[in-house]
């Protein structure tokens, strides 16, 4: 079944010193990339396989999805990246199959590798691998063979859009983001892309996303930036709870902005962090908007937290309270479904100090003081809700913990969607 879908545009966050970008996963230097149809999928107009290169050796790191059944590419990234001291130069990636639970499994996932490593004149350890679809059929390895020369041949700086829609799955638009920023002197960019539209779940990892950056940063410390973006991004969003068997967040330096190798934290690592933070931030709001027959982008934000771990368990608890979800979607301003989500959130707090907003581009509604009710215009909630965007501000009223967290209404098309997924 596939779906019909308008663009879904997200405001970019403005941060001093950084400056947003085309290109998405190639805007860094050295980053080729190119995205076509071989096959896998039957609509040949869709492009469901990808190849992303660096001219250079990258460093790299990894963060997987943490459900117990992992797809086999995930095992074959991580043996890959464990071999080559987490270095790597390709990534090679299909839509519609999600090579899991299969007995050939990791022999289809490391065959990809070898087929474009044969086509880059690189090793097959080099190459890391990612699949997404459906679970449970058997890949079919023939199509992405009769078609990686091709691919290869149209590898290009400008090849970013192709692979972005090569990714898709259930996605209505294509997610790319980049920012540029200086450093020590020197101009450096970081680049992503991202799928993902169900299936989706605040517990890393959640889609499947590439990014690159021309910064030079040690493997070690691209690591620790990653991991540490991870949990105020991708492991703050949530579409419906459920949490894939293939995602994973790929991360690549391959230095050729020129500025000293970032090895330690500091400013320097600091500002590369932001960078990161930024374009993950935006591919997570892009995820979140585009979610499985979703029309409104749902965020928490929630402040008087007695620290940030309380404060990051609320904001999740209330965007994925499928209640509120389904409120949101019938512009229903049900406050007692939020209250409720904060209240079975895993933190400790007084409940009778908390007070709640709900804000949109057309203005803004208080519906809860000191964790009761409050009279409120329906009529004004009800245009409120009636934006595309709609921000549930949570105030806890005691201590100076935050976080923000993404997720979308729940429509009767989600369930059309998943009711027939593999046709």
């Amino acid at each position: 079944m596939e779906r019909n879908g308008s663009k879904k545009e997200v405001r970019f966050e403005t941060e001093a010193g950084y400056r947003y970008v085309d290109g998405g996963v190639c805007a860094a230097k050295g980053y080729l990339a190119n995205g076509l149809n071989c096959g896998l999928n039957p609509v040949k107009e869709k492009n469901d396989l990808a190849l992303l290169v660096s001219e250079v050796p990258c460093n790299a790191a990894a963060v997987y999805t943490t459900n117990k059944v992992k797809g086999a590419p995930i095992l074959v990234c991580k043996e890959h990246l464990h071999e080559t001291d987490h270095q790597a130069r390709a990534v090679i990636i299909n839509s519609k199959n999600a090579n899991t639970c299969n007995a050939d499994g990791v022999e289809k996932a490391e065959r990809m590798c070898e087929l474009a490593a044969k086509a880059l004149g690189i090793s097959p350890k080099e190459v890391l691998v990612a699949s997404t679809g459906v679970i449970g059929e058997i890949l079919p390895i023939e199509p992405i063979e009769s078609h990686m020369e091709e691919l290869a041949a149209g590898l290009c700086a400008t090849g970013n859009g192709e692979a972005a829609k090569a990714i898709m799955t259930t996605d209505t638009v294509k997610k790319e983001a980049a920012v540029e920023f200086e450093l020590g002197g020197k101009i450096c960019r970081v680049g992503g892309m991202a799928k993902g539209s169900g299936m989706i779940c605040p517990n890393m990892a959640t889609t499947l996303n590439f990014i690159t950056t021309d910064c030079a940063v040690s493997s070690q410390m691209l690591q620790k930036a990653l991991s540490e973006t991870v949990e105020d991004t991708y492991n703050c969003l949530s579409i419906d709870g459920d949490t894939s068997t293939n995602d994973m967040v790929l991360l690549l330096s391959d230095s050729l902005a020129g500025n000293e190798e970032i090895r330690a934290e500091g400013e320097d690592y600091r500002r590369f962090q932001k960078a990161l933070y930024l374009v993950m931030l935006h591919l997570t709001k892009m995820l979140a908007k585009d979610g499985e027959g979703a029309t409104k982008l749902l965020e928490c934000r929630v402040s008087g937290a007695p620290d940030g771990q309380a404060a990051k368990s609320v904001a999740k608890s209330v965007i994925s309270s499928p209640l509120l979800k389904c409120a949101v979607f019938g512009e229903d301003a049900n406050w007692g479904r939020i209250l409720c989500a904060v209240g079975y959130a895993d933190a400790v707090f007084e409940i009778d100090r908390t007070g709640v907003i709900i804000s949109s581009e057309n203005g803004e509604v208080e519906v809860c003081k000191d964790g009761a009710g409050v009279f409120f215009s329906e009529e004004k909630a009800k245009a409120v809700l009636s934006a595309d965007e709609i921000v549930i501000l949570v105030d806890l009223g005691q201590g100076g913990g935050t976080a923000r967290a993404f997720g979308c209404d729940l429509t009767c098309e989600y369930v059309k969607i998943n009711g027939d997924y593999r046709s």
